[in-house]
């Protein structure tokens, strides 16, 4: 007897401020990379489908983008230009 499927995975990449296409408010969007891999006995093997798609934070609009424009956004938040890096600490200035 063999087991298998496929289990997906879902990681959120990053965090960018951008105007959102459905309700065109200037809101936070996730950027999220959802991958299905293969599974035999229940251990994933190898991906099967690879996604990318923002969500917007004010009206849960989902959108897909190419792996290029994951890349570019995933760049842009990097370089502190309209959002943080998902799980990096925000550096904020000491106050007395």
């Amino acid at each position: 007897m063999i087991l298998f499927g496929t289990k997906g995975y879902l990681y959120q990449l990053a965090i960018l401020t951008l105007v959102c296409g459905q309700c065109g408010n200037p809101a936070a969007h996730t950027l999220r990379k959802r991958v299905t891999k293969f599974t035999l006995f229940f251990v994933p093997l190898f991906p099967i489908s690879t996604k990318y798609t923002t969500q917007c934070t004010f009206c849960g609009a989902e959108q897909k983008v190419t792996k290029e424009q994951a890349e570019q956004l995933q760049a842009q938040a990097a370089g502190g230009q309209g959002g943080q890096q998902y799980g990096q600490p925000q550096q904020q200035p000491y106050q007395s």
